[in-house]
């Protein structure tokens, strides 16, 4: 029977999958992934039988008919993931761990699942996934220096930084072969201190990030911010680490930022407020192409004509959320 990985481009779906190769080595598995956006990865394996997949960091609600198809086909498949999921199918060969909560991420479920084997890894992933608290919880427990905590959290930048683009040719490097650069080293220390890809990384996310930081809100209230960036390559890049700063910046506020696609559809992020992390998936999934989880979600292709009427639902969304009902 073979193998198949599939698995979201960015560095929690990375470091995720990372941890159980680790514990499981299966290095003739197939690896089916794509940028961090390009989520309904299970339809590229429409015709795949007898398999035995691990689905890593991706929505099961948005993959729910690729899925099923795959179950009724006879592969065994285990789904990780930290995302809304919907109704979870009734079959005997599917294995779930979905965690939608705001605290949890792909790697922090692993890391649970493996009882802390490959930690090191799993706080990469999460710093990459902006989950500092909860990274720094888990590097407490290994008794990590500030030094070696440091060079977790950018390596988990930089990684998550790579997944981000509306294509491949947008990246610095294929987060499939990101991915085998990573799985050479057991320690990511060693892979911050060695990896050439990470050194080309840590230049681009300056030059990227320099030329986002000099873009103001266009429209900003007590509660939210939102920026406009233009359609360049260094924008879609920069879209999801730009986001995560801009939350750290102001975390009473949540943010969101609009890139036009080519098609002339806008693509969205949106970071629901730190101090409150709930409300970005709910947003998102009322427009075509959304999703995401409560912490951070985003809209793929939204009409041009719809920008206002989403501006209007973002403030009024986290407007509603400072201030929750009785």
């Amino acid at each position: 029977m073979s193998f198949i990985d599939v698995f979201n481009g960015d560095a929690d779906g990375i470091c995720a999958l990372h941890q159980l190769r680790l514990t499981t080595p299966r290095p003739e598995a197939l690896l089916i992934t794509g940028v961090k956006r390009d989520i309904g990865l299970l339809s590229r394996l429409q015709h795949v039988k007898d398999c035995t997949l691990t689905v890593l960091d991706i929505s099961l609600d948005r993959n729910r008919s690729a899925l099923l198809e795959l179950l009724a086909q006879n592969n065994r498949i285990l789904y990780i993931d930290h995302h809304y999921c919907g109704d979870l199918p009734a079959a005997a060969n599917l294995e779930t761990h979905i965690d939608p909560r705001p605290e949890a991420c792909t790697s922090i479920i692993v890391d649970s699942l493996l009882q802390g084997r490959h930690r090191p890894w799993a706080i990469v992933g999460a710093f990459g996934d902006n989950l500092d608290e909860f990274a720094l919880r888990l590097a407490d427990s290994l008794a990590l220096e500030q030094p070696a905590i440091a060079a977790l959290k950018e390596t988990g930048i930089l990684l998550n930084y790579n997944g981000y683009g509306a294509r491949l040719d947008d990246l610095y490097t294929p987060p499939d072969e990101l991915y085998r650069q990573v799985s050479e080293y057991a320690d990511p220390l060693l892979f911050h201190k060695n990896s050439p890809a990470l050194e080309a990384l840590r230049q681009g996310y300056e030059d990227d990030m320099f030329l986002a930081q000099s873009y103001s809100p266009v429209q900003e209230s007590s509660h939210g911010r939102i920026f406009l960036l233009p359609e360049k390559p260094w924008a879609r890049r920069v879209a999801g680490v730009f986001s995560n700063t801009l939350a750290r910046q102001e975390p009473g506020k949540a943010h969101g930022l609009l890139m036009p696609n080519s098609d002339g559809t806008l693509r969205i992020s949106v970071r629901a407020p730190l101090n409150n992390p709930t409300g970005a998936d709910q947003l998102c999934r009322r427009f075509p192409t959304g999703g995401g989880r409560a912490a951070a979600a985003g809209v793929n292709n939204l009409p041009r004509e719809q920008a206002t009427e989403f501006m209007q639902a973002f403030m009024a969304q986290f407007d509603e959320a400072s201030f929750p009902g009785p």
